[in-house]
C-alpha cells in the first residue's frame, strides 16, 4: 500500500525511516508497540505485570462500534442484517490468565483459527521479547460490537403541528436510531424551515449533526418507507420541491454519500471532479435530489450552481465561512434560497466578528449591519474582559452579552457532549502539561532572539539611529541584509518587499516552534536540494554555536532513534516518560503532531487507504499508538478504541486541538478519556496557549454568555491595550526564566496558594498523571524531581469558563418574525479621537479642548484613555447627562481650575 509519492505505509517493525522531513501538511502513522525501542532500557527494571489484581481498574476495554444502520421494516431483515455485520473477536494475551477472564468467548473453531492465524506472527514477537526483558506489555482488550441497540420505539417522529395535512415526520426506520439530543435537533430544523428562515446547528464534534440533517431532509421531502405510491395516492400529486445542496470540505463528500445511502432513500449526485455537466443537467430535469459539492468546487462554479431554485442549502464545517473578504463567502452569498443551514461545532474560532459572518449568511440582516455588529457587540464584549476594565466597561458587557446571547438563540441550537451524552460516556480530563526545555534548547531559543532578523522586528517602532524623526521600521532598519532569514526571503530582490521587515514574522515564528519541539528540526537535511541545505545549515550554525558537536552536528540524524532522542528536548523526555507508563497497562495513545515523520498521508491519499489504518487501529490490540498530523486528524476519523491523547504542538487556532481530542472522545467511546498537550514553558507555545484561552473564552461569552475569569490585560485587534498576548514584541518575548502561563493563572486566583505550598505540589505534578501501579516505579523520592521535565500542569477545563454558570436564560423562540436590534442612533457621534503633537504652531482652540475633554474624564474618575473607550460604548443620552453634571459642577470651581 503506498501514497501518491511511493512512499510505503509500514508499522515501527517492519522499516526504519531514513528521511526526516521538515513540514509535514497531513500524516496518519500506525505505531506497533513491540518496536519502540527508546522504551527498552526504561522498562527493563519495571516488574509490572499485567495479570496483577491492581491491573484490573485499568483494564478497562474500549469498543469498536460499527456505523449506526437504520434496521429495515420487517424483523426478518434486521436479523439478516445482524448475521452479516459480525465480525470476529480479537483474543487478548495468550495466557491461562486472560483466556479465564475474558468476558467473550468465541464457539466457532474457524473463527478462532482465522484469530490465531492473523496474530501468530505478533505473538512469537512478543514472547521473545518479554523473555528478553523480563516484563509483560499488556493489551488492550477490545469488547464485543455492539451491532442492534435501538434508542427509541419503531414509530415516525411528527414534527408538523397537530391537524396540519400533510403531516411532516421523520420515518420510523430513522426515528427509532436517534438519540434524544438529535430528535431535538431535528424539530429545531424544521421549525426553522417552516417560518422560511436559516439557522445553524452548533453541537459538538461527535454528536450527529450529519445524521440530524439526513433525518430532516427525510421528513420534509417524505421519504416514509411506510407511505408509498401504493398507501398514499396523492403522494404523486404533491407540491415538488427543489433540490438540495451541500457544500462540505472534499475529506467528507464521501461519508455523505454513505450517510445517505445508509439512513434514507435520496437520489444523490456528487458535484466534485470529471462529469459535473452530466451532473447538471440532471438537476435541471430533476433527476437528482441531493447534490454534494466541495468548498473549492462551490468556489469555482459557485456562478453556475447559485443559478438553481435550491430548496435548502446546507454547509458543513460552515465555520468556513467567517472570512467575510473570502471568495468562497462571496460565492455562497449569491445562493438565492433562504432556507440556508450551517453544521459546526465550532461557531467561533478566533474573532468575534467571525459570527457575524456567519450569521449574516445564515439569516440575511439578522444581526444588523456589520458596524452596528461592531460597536454594539465586538467592542463592548473584548474591553469588558479586559483584566482591568473598569466596573462600567464591565456592565456594559454583560448586557451586550445577554442581548446577543437572546438573538443567535434564535437561530442556533448549541449542545456539548456533556449535557447530551455525558450519561452514556465515562468522561475527559483536558490537561495543560508545561515542561521544561533542556539546557541547550534554552540556550539555542535565545540565540534565534538574537539573530538580526528577529531584533528588527522587536525594536521595529524604536527611533531611527540615524537621527531620523522616522521609526526604525519606517527608515534604515526596514530590511535586514545583514540576517541570517531576510537575504533567503529575498534573494531576487534585495531592496525589500512591500510587506518588509513583517514578512520575517511567520518564517521567524516557524523556528521558534521548531526549537520548542526538538532541535533536529532546525538542522538540514543533507537529501534537500543544495540552496535548501546550505540556507539551513547557515541558520543552524548561527542558533547553535558553541553547541554545534554537543548535538551532534549540523545534520540530521539519518536514523529514527537519533531523530527521537530525548536527551536535548524536554517535551520528548516528558513524553517517553508518560507514554511508558500507559504502554505497560495497555492504554491506546492518539499522539497529534504538526511534526514530522517519515510516512506521509496527504490530502492526494485516497479516502478508503485513511480508513483503513484507522479501522486497524482500532480492531487490532497490538497497536497501541496511532501518530496523526492536526490537519490531517482533525475530520472523519473515529477512534475511540483509544483512551489517551496526547497533542504534541499546540495550534493558534484552538478549535483544531479540540477537533483533535474529538477523535476519541466522541459516542461510542466506553473509556476515560484523558488529554496531554505538551508545552515547551518559557517558549512561543505558552504564548500561543493563552491565546487559546483567550479566544475559548470570548467565543464562550458571545456564544454561550458564559462567566469567564477576566486573566489577560490585552485586547484583541487595539493596539492601545496589546497588554501580555498581543504585538511582535510579544511574539518575541524571551519567557525562559519565567512560569508565563502560572504567573496570569494564580495572579487572578483569589484562592490561590502560597509559595510554600507551591514548592511542595510542583514536584508531584508529574505523578499525578501515572497509574497507581507505577506511582511505585516512579517514584520522585529517589530521583530528581523534575525526572518528568514537568514544571507546572493544569487542567483546561479549570481554567477555561471558571464560573461554570450562564446568567443569560435563553428562551424558546415562537416567534415567525427575525429579532429587532437596538436601533443605531441617528445622531451618532464619531468616536473621540486624541492626537498630541510637539509642534510650536499648536492650535490653541483644539489645547483647550483637549484640557476640557481630560477634565472630563476626571470627573467620571478615569484616565483619558478609558474615557475615550467610555465614550465609545456610551449611548447618546448617557454622553449628554455626564456633560449636564459635568457642567453643574464645573459652575461651582473656582475660575482657576475651569
Amino acid at each position: 500500500m503506498k501514497n501518491p509519492k511511493g512512499a510505503s505505509f509500514k508499522t515501527f517493525n517492519e522499516n526504519i525511516p531514513s528521511k526526516f522531513e521538515h513540514h509535514l501538511s497531513s500524516q496518519v502513522i500506525v505505531l506497533s508497540v513491540m518496536s519502540l525501542n527508546s522504551f527498552k532500557e526504561i522498562l527493563k527494571p519495571c516488574a509490572y505485570q499485567s495479570e496483577s489484581p491492581s491491573s484490573s481498574s485499568y483494564s478497562q476495554t474500549a469498543s469498536t462500534l460499527n456505523p449506526r444502520k437504520p434496521p429495515k421494516s420487517s424483523l426478518s431483515q434486521q436479523l439478516l442484517r445482524l448475521e452479516d455485520d459480525y465480525s470476529f473477536l480479537p483474543t487478548l494475551l495468550p495466557t491461562k490468565q486472560s483466556k479465564e477472564s475474558s468476558q467473550f468467548k468465541q464457539h466457532d473453531p474457524l473463527v478462532d483459527d482465522a484469530i490465531e492465524g492473523k496474530f501468530e506472527d505478533e505473538k512469537e514477537k512478543n514472547k521473545d521479547l518479554e523473555k528478553q526483558n523480563g516484563f509483560r506489555i499488556a493489551r488492550p482488550k477490545l469488547e464485543a460490537p455492539q451491532f442492534f441497540d435501538p434508542t427509541g420505539p419503531y414509530e415516525p417522529l411528527v414534527l408538523s403541528e397537530s391537524g396540519q395535512n400533510p403531516v411532516v415526520q421523520v420515518p420510523a426506520s430513522i426515528n427509532c436510531r436517534l438519540l434524544e439530543h438529535q430528535r431535538s435537533g431535528v424539530k429545531f430544523l424544521y421549525n426553522l424551515y417552516k417560518k422560511n428562515h436559516g439557522g445553524i446547528l452548533g453541537d459538538d464534534m461527535g454528536l450527529g449533526k450529519t445524521i440530524q440533517a439526513i433525518a430532516f431532509l427525510s421528513a420534509i421531502y417524505k421519504k416514509d418507507e411506510e407511505h408509498d405510491t401504493t398507501t398514499n395516492p396523492n403522494k404523486n400529486k404533491q407540491e415538488t420541491k427543489g433540490p438540495v445542496l451541500i457544500i462540505c470540505p472534499s475529506s467528507v463528500i464521501q461519508n455523505w454519500e454513505i450517510e445517505f445511502s445508509k439512513w434514507s432513500t435520496f437520489n444523490v449526485a456528487i458535484y466534485h471532479g470529471a462529469n459535473r455537466d452530466i451532473i447538471f443537467d440532471k438537476i435541471e430535469s430533476h433527476g437528482i435530489e441531493i447534490l454534494i459539492t466541495s468548498f473549492d468546487t462551490y468556489r469555482i462554479h459557485g456562478n453556475i450552481l447559485s443559478e438553481l431554485n435550491w430548496e435548502v442549502v446546507i454547509i458543513d464545517e460552515a465555520h468556513r465561512l467567517k472570512n467575510e473578504k473570502s471568495k468562497l463567502y462571496e460565492a455562497c452569498l449569491s445562493i438565492k434560497t433562504l432556507k440556508r443551514y450551517g453544521l459546526t461545532g465550532t461557531i467561533m474560532q478566533n474573532k468575534i466578528m467571525e459570527l457575524f459572518n456567519l450569521f449574516d449568511w445564515v439569516v440575511p440582516g439578522g444581526l444588523g449591519t456589520r458596524e452596528h455588529f461592531r460597536d454594539y457587540y465586538d467592542e463592548p464584549l473584548k474591553h469588558g474582559q479586559r483584566s482591568s476594565a473598569p466596573a462600567r466597561f464591565v456592565k456594559i458587557a454583560e448586557q451586550r452579552k445577554q442581548h446577543l446571547v437572546s438573538v443567535l438563540g434564535k437561530f442556533l441550537l448549541r449542545r456539548t457532549k456533556e449535557e447530551t451524552i455525558g450519561h452514556l460516556m465515562m468522561g475527559k480530563e483536558d490537561n495543560v502539561v508545561f515542561c521544561a526545555m533542556s539546557e541547550v534548547q534554552k540556550r539555542v531559543y535565545k540565540r534565534m532572539l538574537q539573530l538580526p532578523d528577529v531584533q528588527c522586528l522587536i525594536n521595529k517602532d524604536l527611533p531611527c539611529s540615524c537621527g531620523s524623526p522616522l521609526k526604525q521600521v519606517e527608515c534604515c532598519k526596514r530590511i535586514v541584509p545583514n540576517g541570517v532569514i531576510w537575504p533567503y526571503l529575498h534573494k531576487d530582490n534585495p531592496d525589500g518587499c512591500d510587506s518588509c521587515p513583517f514578512c520575517l514574522v511567520l518564517p521567524c515564528l516557524t523556528k521558534l516552534q521548531q526549537i520548542s519541539n526538538h532541535l533536529e528540526l532546525i538542522k538540514p537535511n543533507p537529501r534537500d536540494d543544495s540552496d535548501k541545505v546550505k540556507k539551513d545549515k547557515e541558520f543552524a550554525s548561527a542558533v547553535f554555536g558553541t553547541d554545534i558537536d554537543l548535538v551532534g552536528g549540523y545534520y540530521q540524524n539519518e536514523s529514527f532513534m537519533g531523530l527521537s532522542d530525548v536527551q536535548h528536548c524536554g517535551k520528548m523526555r516528558a513524553l517517553d516518560t508518560l507514554m511508558t507508563s500507559w504502554i505497560i497497562k495497555g492504554d491506546k495513545i492518539l499522539l497529534f503532531s504538526y511534526s514530522v515523520s517519515f510516512s506521509r498521508l496527504d490530502g492526494s491519499t485516497p479516502t478508503a487507504m485513511r480508513q483503513s489504518l484507522v479501522d486497524h487501529f482500532n480492531s487490532s490490540p497490538s497497536k497501541q499508538v496511532f501518530l496523526i498530523s492536526t490537519r490531517a486528524g482533525g475530520l472523519g476519523l473515529n477512534l475511540v478504541s483509544a483512551n489517551r491523547v496526547v497533542i504534541f504542538d499546540p495550534n493558534w487556532n484552538p478549535a483544531h486541538d479540540l477537533q483533535a481530542q474529538d477523535r476519541s472522545f466522541r459516542f461510542g467511546q466506553k473509556r476515560h478519556v484523558v488529554v496531554f498537550r505538551m508545552l515547551a514553558a518559557g517558549s512561543l507555545e505558552e504564548l500561543v496557549y493563552t491565546r487559546q484561552v483567550y479566544k475559548q473564552q470570548l467565543s464562550n461569552i458571545a456564544v454561550s454568555g458564559k462567566l469567564e475569569k477576566r486573566y489577560f490585560e490585552g485586547v484583541q485587534d487595539c493596539k492601545e491595550f496589546q497588554g501580555e498576548l498581543f504585538g511582535i514584541s510579544n511574539l518575541f518575548r524571551d519567557l525562559s526564566d519565567k512560569l508565563f502561563t502560572s504567573e496570569i493563572i494564580h495572579s487572578h486566583d483569589k484562592q490561590g496558594t502560597n509559595d510554600t505550598e507551591k514548592k511542595q505540589t510542583l514536584s508531584d505534578f508529574g505523578m499525578c498523571f501515572l497509574p497507581p501501579q507505577s506511582r511505585e516505579t516512579f517514584s520522585l523520592e529517589s530521583k530528581s524531581p523534575d525526572m518528568l521535565g514537568i514544571v507546572y500542569a493544569h487542567r483546561n477545563e479549570d481554567i477555561i469558563s471558571h464560573g461554570r454558570g450562564c446568567n443569560v436564560i435563553q428562551e424558546v423562540d415562537t416567534s415567525t418574525q427575525i429579532p429587532i436590534l437596538p436601533p443605531v442612533p441617528k445622531n451618532k457621534k464619531k468616536p473621540i479621537t486624541i492626537t498630541v503633537t510637539h509642534s510650536d504652531n499648536e492650535n490653541g482652540k483644539a489645547s483647550r479642548k483637549m484640557k476640557q475633554y481630560r477634565l472630563v474624564a476626571r470627573f467620571m474618575g478615569m484616565e483619558v484613555v478609558e474615557f475615550s473607550k467610555w465614550v465609545l460604548s456610551a449611548s447618546v443620552s448617557e454622553r449628554e447627562r455626564v456633560l449636564r453634571d459635568f457642567k453643574r459642577r464645573k459652575e461651582k470651581m473656582p475660575l482657576t481650575l475651569r
